[in-house]
């Protein structure tokens, strides 16, 4: 595998058209990812070596889409040391059992969690994280918020 720096990895096909939205935005950033489907729960050994081939190649977060039993996240959070961003997606109760599946990890298996659906801001944060050690991604995004601002004003005027 060659050299990435974020794995977004969605429990199933389905989810591929909210989990694109990290996708979109980590290329804006030009952060080297990888898109993957793996199903915790039906491909548990594919998984985990997965895991380890990213590690191998780098990477610095994981960004994990699920929806109802949502254990994605946490699955790859026990076997990595590296940061997990989940994105609980809307697939039953309006997506409720996916945010708290996502949200609600033991003690010492930390799982990041954005709001049900938004895939985008998993991105954002793991270029936040990604940028604590890349003066020149902190640049971007720094200005990527002075935009956000500057359209506010722009809107309020």
């Amino acid at each position: 595998m060659k050299k990435i720096d974020v794995a977004i990895i969605m429990g199933s096909e389905s989810d591929m058209s909210k989990m694109d939205k990290a996708s979109k935005m980590l290329k804006e950033f030009k952060i080297a990812h990888k898109v993957s489907v793996i199903s915790a729960h039906r491909a548990p050994g594919v998984l985990k070596e997965h895991i380890q081939s990213c590690e191998e190649a780098g990477v610095k977060v994981f960004i994990a889409g699920a929806g109802m039993a949502a254990h994605l996240g946490g699955v790859i959070a026990s076997h990595t040391a590296r940061p997990v961003i989940g994105v609980p997606l809307c697939a039953t109760l309006n997506g409720l059992d996916s945010l708290l599946a996502t949200v609600q990890m033991p003690k010492e298996v930390p799982v990041a969690t954005v709001a049900i659906d938004n895939a985008m801001n998993a991105a954002i944060l793991a270029a936040q994280i990604i940028a604590v050690g890349d003066d020149k991604l902190l640049k971007v995004l720094r200005n990527r918020k002075a935009q956000i601002e500057m359209k506010a004003r722009k809107l309020n005027k």
